[in-house]
């Protein structure tokens, strides 16, 4: 199985020629809809849309998701949210990785995680899926788990039971009041990966 998916990612890999080591994908994971709108699994759309925001720059609706470009200190950043609901996140990841002629180093994914507390975060080279379903189809169409990811905590405050509510539900207003540091903290993340990379970003970035 190992065997396959290093020969299934070669071949992918293959066909980004001529990539531009200034050219970074930044994917926040989500769901499409109001109704998944300042949730917990949304968290992804959310960082990335701050960033959008700072930069003063504008979503675009293109294929397999909402696009926007923002440049900074010599690099530029794509932003990606994709519009495949969260379980077919790498069918976006891939068309945009192939487009935009970006390698998986400079590809990084901006991600919910609940074994992570509240508002802690870890930056990551590579890893297993954890569970999370972006992920995993991530994992299973670049044919590689060695992709870097940023992880956002959530936490695991729920009864036996109540996860999905609890990965589907809003912030409560007690973490509304901190959100919003801790988000410009991963933006700040985002943006060190492109000019520091990736194990510098990590060893001043990654929260203890």
């Amino acid at each position: 199985m190992q065997m396959r998916f290093c020969k299934l990612f070669k071949r992918f890999n293959q066909k980004i020629s001529d990539p531009d080591p200034m050219k970074y994908l930044i994917v926040g994971l989500g769901n499409i809809g109001e109704e998944y709108v300042d949730t917990r699994h949304n968290i992804g759309f959310t960082i990335v849309d701050q960033i959008v925001d700072k930069f003063g720059a504008k979503w675009e609706t293109e294929t397999l998701g909402q696009l926007a470009s923002i440049k900074s200190k010599g690099r530029t950043y794509y932003l990606l949210k994709p519009s495949t609901y969260m379980n077919r996140s790498g069918k976006a990841v891939r068309h945009w990785m192939t487009k935009l002629k970006i390698k998986i180093n400079n590809v990084l994914i901006v991600t919910d995680d609940k074994n992570l507390p509240f508002g802690k975060q870890r930056m990551r080279g590579k890893g297993s899926d954890g569970g999370h379903n972006g992920l995993k189809d991530i994992q299973q169409m670049l044919a590689t788990s060695q992709y870097p990811r940023l992880r956002f905590g959530i936490g695991s405050e729920f009864h036996c039971g109540q996860q999905v509510d609890f990965v589907l539900g809003k912030w409560t207003q007690e973490e509304m009041d901190v959100l919003p540091k801790f988000i410009e903290y991963a933006s700040e993340t985002i943006l060190a990966f492109g000019f520091l990379g990736l194990s510098r970003a990590m060893n001043q970035y990654n929260r203890k």
